[in-house]
């Protein structure tokens, strides 16, 4: 771990035992706070499965100095932040994101509520049924059920084989016992000696002690609690039964008694055997048909444990092939999959030879891995480093590392096949993190490429890049998205962020963060586009092996597809003869011209027309995205009446004004789920109101009943509140010298999609200036009119057809 800047980062401890990191970024334009307290649901007393989970969502209830409208989720949702809370196995965390300017605000909530808790037994048995919806979406969902069951294997006394969610039955609230149990809890765990607080902004150290030194003061002063170690992982007699799964294996290496430093250790492994250069395990494993991905996650780490998993995404040959599941079982260790016996123990023999070899090298990659994390936290923003410094990560250590491969390597009862010679090799240093060794040449401007000088040059860079398709292809773009899988990894290593979308008729190819880096990786980029390799074709078809998302998930996933009307029509595994029909245009900032030379690269015909906004299509419209959960999910999305930046303004006003109320009285107050949103949508540069909820309760027609009835209350928030203030606030958050290049750059992007000129941001913000109450409240009169056009996508069909 790099060792932190004395003038960009502190430590201290407050009188009331709080620990505090700080971390003072220039860079940033926003700044973050990090609360993690030692204490998850794993130090729960057995008999109260869920309570430090419910715990969590208490705090989140309000107190008596910030009630209702004043508390954390309504401030940073009204200021345009974010904010969240996690609860593990042994830490629980709540972390926010604000302007600077309303950061003190913030922090002193999320103190507050920390310290002075709100927990009556109304609020409780109210709180309760929400997590009782969480927990039926949760028992609902094939993701999860899998993962609990990969765990059974494990040791019946230890705490990850149990249920710590909570619901309805497991949090008995009017029993006294109970209640009882959840003040000890928090008495014992929510004080200054088990805290850790972490903040970071572009705020001066001093500025940021002193937020620290207000606020952290409000929780009881107290010392470090040591946590209870669990039990053993395995019992010895205990065998892991075959995975039955006709797509994916899973291998569980369970490990005991590891040195400090451990979960580290085991962080740094994993990079590392996820690795798909030539010469390492992932690329060993193609090379010899028997899998298409791999994926190695620490699962649980804690106490000296660590219990790692492998998961396999089978080749279509292997898979084609699976013997059918037998009653047999192999020893602690790994478990294996229902292949033949020959792939199974090949497959094994591989990692098992991988890590002997790595077990012997890995010292040789600690100076890259210094340099990666180098390179994280020099790009982060403001919520991921307020983060990495909450949970105080330990110095990797080869005693830690050593202790780990010690382990892995050990003998094993399991059958084994000869290999042959293999010439394992380390992979290369991530050639991204290397600045250019000359200039990149310029080469004549293209027409199809739009330079914009709206944000200033801070080292960070956007670019788009959008292909015009004759047709959708969705098969092709699962294909090429696949193939970009390594180059996204070694991007992401070096400070950028790509991703390869697909929406309507179009792909997507946008570039994101330090802008030294994005030249090389845009080429790279290009070239597994145009010019796939044959292993990248023979992947063509192949099913999805990723499990169904929630449906809300899966409806926000399609929602563009479904409101730009696209319909699949005849699908070609002819990539060539579709780059040769597309049209593509791009956008960049923070870039220049010096792309220009790489852009010659792009496939397809640029576009030299001007850019056509989506077509909006008339009248209410239901469409269906069916899943398999027996949840119902709604999304409504109504889109600005014009394209125009006055129309726009004013829908961005409503979506502030509305986010938490909404959330407010579907959530909180009727209790239909826990996936309750709204919020400004931009679809192809269509931007429009979007309203989501996901219910185990309410059937979908109910729910857009819901939705319709809250929307007519929009004329009375729109009267009630403080029209200047809220314009105020939401023209600072789209102000560009106080956003994120990313998100400032999106906001351009789709500013450029809609067809508005190069001073788009000027003139949003005048049109803020100028929206006056008669404009705004005729406005809101007529969003929830019958002939208002809107599209609602559910995953049920329309009732009334």
């Amino acid at each position: 771990m790099p060792a932190p800047d004395a003038t960009t980062h502190r430590s201290l401890t407050l009188p009331n035992g709080l620990r505090v990191e700080l971390c003072c970024a220039p860079r940033l334009k926003r700044s973050a706070a990090a609360l993690r307290v030692a204490a998850g649901s794993h130090d729960v007393a057995p008999q109260w499965p869920g309570l430090a989970h419910f715990l969590e969502h208490l705090f989140f209830l309000g107190t008596e100095r910030f009630p209702a409208d004043q508390k954390l989720m309504a401030y940073v949702q009204r200021h345009g932040g974010q904010l969240n809370a996690s609860t593990r196995e042994r830490t629980t965390d709540f972390f926010f994101e604000l302007a600077p300017a309303a950061f003190a605000g913030g922090l002193a909530r999320l103190c507050e509520m920390l310290a002075h808790p709100r927990m009556t037994l109304d609020d409780q048995l109210r709180e309760r049924e929400v997590l009782h919806a969480e927990f039926i979406a949760w028992s609902r969902d094939a993701a999860s059920r899998e993962q609990l069951r990969r765990l059974q294997p494990l040791s019946p006394l230890h705490p990850l084989r149990g249920f710590h969610a909570g619901n309805r039955f497991s949090l008995p609230v009017p029993r006294q016992a109970f209640q009882q149990a959840l003040q000890d809890f928090y008495r014992t765990f929510y004080q200054g000696g088990q805290m850790t607080l972490s903040l970071a902004g572009p705020q001066p150290l001093d500025e940021l002690e002193a937020l620290a030194r207000a606020h952290g003061g409000y929780f009881t002063k107290g010392s470090r609690v040591k946590q209870q170690l669990p039990p053993a992982l395995m019992d010895d007699q205990r065998e892991y039964p075959t995975d039955t799964d006709q797509r994916q294996i899973h291998l569980m290496f369970p490990c005991e008694g590891l040195p400090e430093g451990h979960e580290q250790a085991a962080a740094f492994l994993c990079t590392w055997m996820n690795n798909t250069q030539p010469g390492g395990l992932v690329a060993q494993l193609r090379e010899r048909g028997l899998v298409d991905s791999l994926k190695a996650q620490v699962v649980y780490a804690f106490g000296g444990q660590v219990l790692l998993e492998i998961e396999i995404a089978l080749s279509d040959a292997v898979a084609g092939k699976r013997a059918p599941t037998e009653d047999r079982a192999h020893p602690v260790g790994a478990r294996l999959p229902a292949t033949t016996p020959d792939q199974a123990t090949q497959i094994h023999s591989l990692i098992r030879s991988w890590l002997t070899f790595f077990k012997t090298h890995h010292r040789n990659l600690l100076g890259e891995h210094t340099r990666l994390e180098q390179r994280r936290l020099a790009v982060s923003t403001a919520l991921p480093l307020a983060r990495h410094y909450s949970a105080q990560p330990t110095d990797l250590n080869d005693n830690a590392i050593d202790a780990l491969l010690d382990q892995l390597t050990a003998p094993v009862n399991l059958p084994s096949m000869a290999l042959g010679e293999i010439n394992w090799r380390l992979p290369e240093a991530n050639p991204f993190l290397r600045a250019p060794s000359t200039p990149i040449s310029t080469a004549t401007t293209l027409p199809a490429m739009t330079f914009s000088d709206a944000l200033p040059m801070t080292g960070e860079a956007a670019l788009y890049l959008r292909w015009t398709l004759p047709a959708p292809q969705p098969m092709l773009h699962r294909m090429l998205n696949d193939s970009l899988k390594a180059l996204t990894a070694d991007a992401q290593q070096a400070g950028v962020t790509l991703a390869f979308t697909a929406y309507g008729n179009y792909w997507q190819l946008k570039l994101s963060g330090l802008a030294e880096p994005v030249p090389a990786v845009l080429e790279k980029a290009l070239q597994l586009l145009s010019r796939p390799d044959e292993q990248t074709l023979a992947r063509y078809g192949q099913p999805l092996t990723e499990p169904a998302p929630i449906p809300i998930r899966q409806l926000l996933a399609t929602l563009a597809d479904h409101f730009l009307n696209s319909t699949l029509t005849t699908e070609t595994n002819d990539l060539q003869s579709v780059w040769a029909s597309s049209r593509w245009g791009g956008f960049a900032t923070g870039v220049g011209t010096a792309l220009n030379h790489t852009l010659q690269q792009v496939p397809g015909k640029p576009d030299n027309a001007p850019i056509e906004p989506a077509a909006q299509i008339p009248g209410q419209r239901w469409r269906s995205e069916p899943s398999d959960s027996s949840e119902n999910a709604v999304l409504l999305f109504y889109p600005t009446p014009s394209n125009s930046i006055e129309d726009e303004a004013v829908w961005r006003l409503f979506a502030h004004l509305v986010q938490a109320p909404f959330y407010q009285r579907l959530r909180v107050e009727m209790q239909l789920g826990y996936a309750v949103f709204s919020g400004f949508r931009q679809i192809a540069g269509q931007g429009g109101l979007l309203f989501g909820v996901q219910s185990p309760s309410a059937d979908v027609e109910q729910l857009v009943g819901h939705i319709e009835t809250f929307l007519q209350t929009l004329p009375e928030l729109v009267a009630q509140a403080d029209l200047p203030a809220e314009l105020a606030t939401l023209a600072g958050q789209t102000d560009p010298g106080a956003m994120e290049i990313p998100a400032a750059a999106e906001l351009l992007w789709q500013a450029h999609l809609c067809g508005h000129p190069q001073d788009y941001l000027k003139r949003l913000q005048h049109s803020f200036a100028h929206l006056t109450p008669a404009m705004l409240r005729d406005a809101a009169s007529r969003i929830a009119l019958p002939q208002t056009a809107r599209l609602c996508l559910a995953n049920r069909p329309n009732p009334h057809v």
